[in-house]
């Protein structure tokens, strides 16, 4: 969309406006999602062992590995995507206190399976177990909490912990030791930011949802899309999909990221093609972004089946080349002028941060100093903020140009109005001219087209007429056996038709000459015309010595009648040519038939010709007459 200057200053000082907004949301999230850090960890020594395939080990014998075969590890664990069994050692401070009790809370809900031992120092068993993860019913957790929490029990030594975790995502491990007191203010607080954050994504997504019944516009159907699935998708990466809407089903607990993470990119695939003009400039970038759409709409149907690791890190990388397209075409846009795709590219500058660095950090390249999932909030909140408002002021500019357009249609129609009544009084000058002008052509127009018409009709005649003798020719035969044939299937009356061929003619040529033979053709159709009375019968020549006669409303016995007159009469007709005689025969086949069909015209004079063939192959000068009907 081309915007003026005017307009473009205006859409600059927005953005500036809408940018300075989204930088201090960003750091009001970052600060209420992100734990107190002055607070104590409260544990060390934190270290970790990989289990060996072919030797599992449980809580009574991994505290038999000696200190030595453990590796340490820093806070907050991050080992990456690995689907074998991990388990993790650490001391924790005494838990000894008349205020409240210690909880161990593991900051990361998608865990598969989550095993918990707490042993006393000088303990070979321990004191207390528990078992969380997500493939496990939500209800079967001692402490019902969105991530997995337990409580440590009391003691005035220090005492170890050791923790089981094998899942089918990335091995991490976020962990802090609070006192109850302590984590019910933490939670309250973020509870709070995440409970305005979601009610916010599901408030825009049903209310775009209503727009887009009352306007219409499919951009508001794609953005609540993108909206409600990213709500999904963080739901689901805090664990609160898992403890609110699904609580019993852990299966789909397991897929539910790729499905709703796909559903986002897809939804926001569509969204950038209905918002930014991307086909005005580039059919094969349109088609790429198109392209986006379906595959991660197939990704959703693959996440169903495939594995979970495999589908997760599929889903990063196309994460990282989708955000890195669409912000590229988002900068492409802005310079060729598109003032909306500023907006838009500020909007998923924000997403890119954040959506890298949580990739990044989830295959262990970087380490983040908060939560990935934290990180994925604070830029969806930039992110869905910005495309609201771009969303609107697009609305709002497309209604304006909706405006002008009308207003300009306005102008031109009373532009239009006026001209047209100057036209009218041009009209109404010259029309007196201009009707005697018409009716002047308009007589020698109808005078030139009834000579025409006369010159045409005659030249249809000559057309139809055989030059030689005189009758009809083969052009004339084809289009009257036709329609004579249609006036026999509507009335269904009999049609005859007599095919007459002059017998030993090429003797004649060759004996007395083409003159000769012409000579004979002139009379063979003189007494072929007095023998024929009636206007609807006609005589045709439709080859060298060959006629035909069509007789309408005729049965057999009157076209055998007719046949056997012209054969006799023919017979007893010489022709005196040069001064010699020309004694002349003909054979003819007759055939009759009440046509049917289009194709049943023919039919008849093929058969009127084997009829002939007939009576030639029976000695000539005779004829042969059959019904079509006999054959049939």
């Amino acid at each position: 969309m081309q915007t003026n200057l005017k307009a473009m200053r205006k859409y600059d000082a927005g953005l500036i406006l809408i940018t300075a907004l989204a930088v201090v949301v960003f750091v009001f999230v970052l600060l209420n999602l992100s734990p107190a850090t002055s607070l104590s960890p409260r544990f060390s020594q934190l270290t970790y062992l990989k289990e060996t395939e072919g030797t599992p080990l449980d809580f009574n014998s991994v505290i038999q590995i000696p200190t030595s075969d453990w590796t340490q590890v820093a806070p907050p664990v991050n080992l990456g995507m690995d689907t074998g069994v991990h388990w993790f050692s650490m001391i924790v401070q005494p838990t000894q206190s008349n205020q409240s009790r210690f909880l161990l809370h593991v900051d990361y809900p998608l865990l598969d399976n989550l095993d918990v031992a707490v042993y006393s120092q000088v303990g070979s068993k321990p004191k207390v177990t528990f078992s969380s993860g997500d493939s496990k019913r939500f209800n079967e957790r001692h402490i019902a909490h969105v991530k997995p929490l337990f409580p440590l029990p009391a003691s005035a030594q220090s005492q170890r912990v050791i923790i089981r975790v094998q899942t089918s995502g990335n091995i991490r491990l976020p962990i802090r030791i609070w006192q109850e007191t302590e984590f019910i203010e933490y939670t309250s607080t973020r509870n709070l930011v995440l409970g305005i954050f979601f009610g916010v994504l599901l408030a825009m997504g049903v209310s775009n949802t209503f727009l887009t019944v009352t306007t219409k516009n499919a951009s508001f159907l794609f953005y609540s899309g993108y909206v409600i699935n990213l709500a999904l998708t963080l739901m689901t990466l805090h664990g609160y999909g898992f403890s609110y809407i699904w609580p019993e089903s852990s299966w789909f607990q397991s897929k539910a990221i790729i499905v709703f993470a796909n559903a986002t990119i897809m939804f926001a695939a569509l969204f950038t093609r209905s918002l930014l003009p991307i086909k005005n400039y580039s059919n094969k970038l349109d088609s790429v972004t198109k392209a986006i759409g379906w595959v991660c709409g197939l990704s959703i149907v693959a996440g169903l089946v495939l594995p979970y690791w495999l589908m997760i890190k599929a889903f990063l990388l196309v994460l990282s080349l989708v955000v890195i397209f669409i912000l590229a075409l988002g900068v492409w846009l802005s310079l060729k002028r598109e003032a909306v795709a500023r907006y838009f590219t500020i909007a998923w500058g924000f997403l890119l941060i954040s959506g890298l660095c949580a990739s990044l950090d989830n295959v262990n390249i970087i380490q983040l100093p908060i939560s990935s999932n934290d990180l994925l909030v604070i830029g969806g909140t930039v992110e869905t903020l910005i495309l609201a408002l771009i969303l609107a002021i697009n609305y709002s500019h497309s209604r304006d140009d909706l405006i002008d357009a009308k207003e300009f249609a306005l102008e031109q129609e009373k532009q239009a109005n006026t001209a047209k009544e100057k036209l009218l009084e041009v009209q109404k000058r010259y029309q007196d001219d201009l009707e005697y002008k018409v009716q002047e052509r308009t007589l020698e127009l109808e005078i030139t087209l009834r000579e025409l018409s006369e010159v045409n009709q005659e030249l249809e005649r000559l057309n139809a007429i055989d030059p030689l003798t005189g009758a009809h020719n083969r052009r004339h035969f084809d289009k009257r056996l036709r329609s004579e044939g249609r006036r026999s299937r509507r009335e269904q009356t009999p049609l005859s038709l007599i095919i007459v061929d002059v017998d030993h003619f090429k003797k004649i040529n060759d004996e007395y000459g083409h003159d000769g033979g012409d000579a004979c053709l002139i009379h063979v159709t003189n007494v072929f015309k007095k023998l024929i009375h009636r206007p609807t019968d006609d005589l045709c020549r439709i080859g060298g010595e060959e006629f035909a006669i069509i007789l309408p409303n005729t049965d057999l016995s009157g076209a055998y009648h007719v046949a056997e007159n012209i054969r006799y009469s023919l017979e007893n007709s010489p022709l005196e040519y040069e001064g010699q005689t020309v004694k002349l025969t003909a054979s003819a086949g007759v055939s009759t038939t009440i046509i049917a069909d289009e194709e049943h015209a023919q039919s008849l004079f093929k058969y009127a010709d084997e009829c002939l063939y007939e009576a030639k192959a029976s000695g000539r000068n005779t004829v042969i007459q059959k019904n079509l009907q006999e054959k049939l």
